[in-house]
């Protein structure tokens, strides 16, 4: 079965940095874009980046400038650079992706999601 797994989160001090992982566990096909979102306590889910499969990187302005997406097709990963981290930015993240079984089947999976605490 195929999943999501994020890692790297933790506790940060204000302008410090983390690099979040996303990696894919279990024989996939392929893999369309990758997106990363993050909810913070009593708030509703935002997307945050997105990276398709050709490369193509799209940031939320809250982010921009501060935050870098990337991905890995040969270890099925993506990866979300965070630095100058700030107080809102406090959150737990998850990545989410379109992904095509082995069967050949695409289907959207989510992580389960990492939390990123930004606080002095």
């Amino acid at each position: 079965q195929v999943q999501l797994v994020e890692s790297g989160g933790g506790l940060v001090q204000p302008g410090g940095s983390l690099r979040l992982s996303c990696a894919a566990s279990g024989r996939v096909r392929g893999i369309n874009a990758i997106n990363w979102y993050r909810q913070a306590p009593g708030k509703q889910r935002e997307w945050v980046a997105r990276i398709t499969a050709a490369g193509t990187t799209n940031y939320a302005d809250s982010v921009k400038g501060r935050f870098s997406i990337s991905r890995d097709n040969a270890t099925n990963s993506a990866y979300l650079q965070m630095n100058s981290l700030k107080p809102e930015d406090t959150a737990v993240y998850y990545c989410k992706a379109a992904m095509q079984s082995m069967s050949f089947a695409w289907a959207e999976y989510w992580g389960q999601g990492t939390r990123v605490t930004v606080s002095s």
